[in-house]
């Protein structure tokens, strides 16, 4: 089955001066230290969730309504693969349809929050195991617009996207996440986008899982919700179920983001755990205190 009617049958199964920069920077410093905010993982599977009322974008728009809003969202999506580490430093994000062979009602949907220029600067000087530059011809991918727009539809959160440096391993993207924890206690709300379980080479027509992607989801759940993510980091050596559950890690890496970024003190609850045609998984995290 070709990725574009994959990603089609998916939409009908049921289920983004310097006097500016300092008052804006003043703002984030003045959240108080006590705060925390939480860290999210979000499966997004087809763009057409991003429109279409199903159990999966009702999950992520009752998220949004039970959680407090943030000052600014830095979002780390499966779309944006860089080589290198980039993130958007724009006045006003712009909305990627990075997809084809979908209906106008979603090319016509613009999501278009402020951008943050001061916290794409503060991001990249907190990352020190890397060089990260500063983008102005990005925008927010549709792994990034159509999970934030359920979550807050109003476009009124500013949003910053992180690239992913394609050419970096598992445990390089883990620590480039630890290093954005400060961010936390200002207000900032860390996201990622992706699925866990991404082989669009092996999908079923009639939808129902493989064997191994069932072995796949129930040993990366019991990994996750342990907090034991050595594992993860050397998923390529755990065996045939993993490598087929990820035989690329574009959609698996933004995960690593936020389980480097999870303290010892937080739990995770896990939400959408579905395993869509076979092969995709819509396994979300939601993790706090």
């Amino acid at each position: 089955m070709k990725r574009s009617d994959f990603l089609k049958t998916l939409s009908l199964l049921p289920f983004a001066g310097y006097a500016a920069e300092a008052s804006v920077l003043k703002k984030l410093n003045n959240a108080p230290s006590s705060d925390r905010t939480p860290l999210l993982f979000l499966g997004h599977g087809s763009p057409m969730n991003g429109i279409n009322d199903n159990v999966y974008s009702n999950a992520w728009k009752e998220l949004g309504q039970q959680l407090e809003a943030p000052k600014a969202i830095i979002c780390v999506s499966a779309h944006w693969l860089t080589k290198g580490t980039f993130v958007t430093a724009l006045e006003e994000q712009r909305t990627i349809h990075s997809f084809s062979n979908f209906p106008k009602e979603l090319f016509d949907v613009q999501y278009n929050p402020k951008g943050n220029v001061p916290l794409a600067k503060e991001t990249r000087d907190l990352i020190k195991t890397t060089q990260v530059g500063l983008s102005h011809d990005w925008g927010l991918d549709h792994g990034a617009w159509t999970v934030i727009r359920r979550l807050y539809p109003e476009a009124n959160i500013p949003v910053i996207q992180l690239s992913v440096d394609y050419s970096k391993s598992a445990e390089h993207h883990y620590n480039l996440g630890k290093q954005l924890s400060a961010l936390r206690k200002k207000g900032v709300l860390i996201l990622s986008s992706g699925n866990i379980i991404h082989n669009l080479y092996t999908t079923t027509a009639n939808g129902k899982p493989y064997d191994w992607a069932l072995e796949a989801k129930e040993k990366f759940n019991q990994f996750i919700v342990d907090k034991n993510h050595k594992p993860l980091l050397k998923y390529q050596s755990l065996g045939e179920y993993a490598n087929n559950a990820i035989p690329t890690p574009d959609h698996f890496f933004p995960l690593l983001y936020v389980l480097g970024l999870q303290e010892k003190d937080e739990n995770v609850r896990i939400f959408n755990d579905d395993i869509l045609s076979g092969s995709l998984s819509m396994t979300s995290l939601h993790i706090q205190k």
